[in-house]
């Protein structure tokens, strides 16, 4: 039998990228998934793509959609087996041009929004013995110009893993990272808030750096969320995985 037939699925951001790629990954191999995001017309386009996806509108660094996500899932399904923190903000913005509420924003979307889900998805977790996948970045741990904040964000997230993964293990909760180098999901233009003449800039500087010499596609990076929260993978947990064509080796 398939490892996640019948399984429950959370993604965050799911309406786009690396998010909807996981989604529908999930759902083909015979899992429920929801799939959340901000955009009401872009989670419906999303989910058409298979019957087992199913959308809410919810912004994950509000706490009452926290509760409203995991809810929704339970009501729909009566069990949790796998939350995805896919869902993330940025900006490049150099030191000179940081705003509290830039800051502020960044830091909701990719730490407090991961601690709120993982916080009510966690009774829910313990039954299931589940698994908890964070979506982190190379540049949680590589320095970059411009990226300071956003970084930090993302290294953040690294030590909640980490961290998450010693509390829960005696739960049986696995709590893993992948670590994202540049891939083909449209965050240039959309989360980091780009121009199509400023995004194409980045990605061809980003091209010569990555060893690989390309940007990864959403299925690359799915295919791994996939086999960490495989629950035949069970000796795993702590662990920040990069998948990034190379870019954090130079």
């Amino acid at each position: 039998m398939n490892a996640f037939q019948d399984k429950v699925v959370i993604v965050t951001g799911g309406s786009s990228g690396i998010g909807r790629s996981s989604a529908f990954q999930f759902a083909a191999a015979g899992a429920h998934v929801l799939i959340t995001g901000r955009r009401a017309e872009r989670l419906d386009e999303a989910s058409q793509d298979h019957p087992h996806i199913e959308p809410v509108v919810a912004d994950t660094s509000r706490p009452e959609d926290a509760f409203r996500t995991v809810s929704s899932a339970i009501e729909r399904w009566g069990r949790l087996d796998v939350l995805v923190n896919n869902a993330g903000a940025g900006a490049i913005m150099p030191l000179a041009e940081v705003s509290a509420d830039r800051i502020t924003d960044i830091f909701a979307v990719n730490v407090l929004g991961p601690s709120l889900l993982a916080k009510e998805a966690l009774p829910h977790l313990k039954e299931a013995k589940g698994s908890i996948i964070n979506i982190s970045s190379t540049y949680g741990s590589k320095a970059g110009a411009g990226l300071s904040h956003y970084g930090a964000s993302k290294a953040a997230l690294e030590y909640l893993t980490r961290a998450w993964a010693l509390e829960l293990a005696p739960a049986g909760i696995r709590v893993n990272a992948i670590a994202v180098g540049p891939t083909e999901s449209g965050a240039l233009t959309g989360m980091m808030g780009l121009t199509a003449e400023q995004a194409e800039s980045v990605k061809q500087h980003e091209q010569k750096q990555i060893p690989l010499g390309r940007r990864g596609l959403p299925d690359e990076v799915a295919r791994w969320i996939l086999s960490f929260a495989n629950p035949e993978n069970e000796w795993v947990t702590g662990q920040i995985f990069g998948v990034d064509g190379g870019l954090g080796l130079t």
